[in-house]
């Protein structure tokens, strides 16, 4: 990572969390705060009315007015390019299974603590993704619960398709793939772009999700 810092705006309806987790955020030296929000509405107004974008938005889900999932389906559609991470007190596990393929990056609870708030910041900018052993608890948990459906989805990937599925499972860079496999990363980018459409995915995190509920890797 370069030395230009990762800007970070948080939502959420109660203002003294939203001034803990700022504090917080400023012991990392790797992220700004770009600013600050009480709910869907007025992140969008912050949105349109500044150039600069935030790298990440740290999301809650209950707020009022306009809530997180709603705003997350706008930000999704009009600004691709900002990863979300929800931070919430909701631990439904299909709330969480069924945010992560809409295309959310990360899910954090509110008592995650500072080390795993900082892991989940750094991995998200790195790999785009980011499950914590309690997310990929609830994955195995849906799995086994539903061991004796069929797949939603029969797709039939390459060998060198699989191989780069299970690299990206492995968290690795498409920088760090292209070295591992002798390939461009221009080569991986592609790969990773027909990973995405054939298994009808959004980002890294809904395609490692969809590998683990697929069988398509061990974990």
């Amino acid at each position: 990572m370069n030395n230009k810092k990762a800007g970070v705006i948080i939502v959420d309806d109660h203002k003294l969390f939203r001034k803990g987790v700022e504090a917080l955020l400023s012991d990392f030296d790797f992220v700004e705060v770009l600013g600050e929000a009480g709910n869907g509405i007025e992140l969008l107004d912050i949105l349109k009315q500044n150039s600069k974008k935030p790298d990440i938005i740290l999301l809650d889900l209950s707020m009022p007015e306009m809530d997180g999932p709603e705003v997350f389906e706008i930000l999704r559609d009009e600004y691709p390019d900002i990863k979300v991470i929800i931070l919430t007190m909701e631990d439904d596990n299909q709330i969480i299974l069924h945010l992560i393929q809409l295309g959310v990056n990360g899910y954090l609870l509110k008592s995650a603590d500072t080390d795993e708030m900082e892991t989940a910041l750094r991995k998200v900018l790195r790999n785009d993704f980011y499950f914590s052993d309690n997310i990929t608890e609830i994955v195995m948990k849906d799995l086994l619960n539903h061991r004796n459906t069929p797949k939603s989805v029969e797709i039939k990937l390459t060998s060198r398709e699989l191989d780069i599925l299970h690299l990206i499972c492995e968290e690795l860079t498409a920088g760090e793939i292209a070295d591992k496999l002798c390939l461009s990363a221009r080569t991986v980018e592609g790969y990773r772009a027909k990973l995405l459409s054939k298994t009808q995915t959004k980002n890294m995190a809904g395609l490692v999700l969809f590998a683990v509920k697929n069988k398509l890797i061990d974990i």
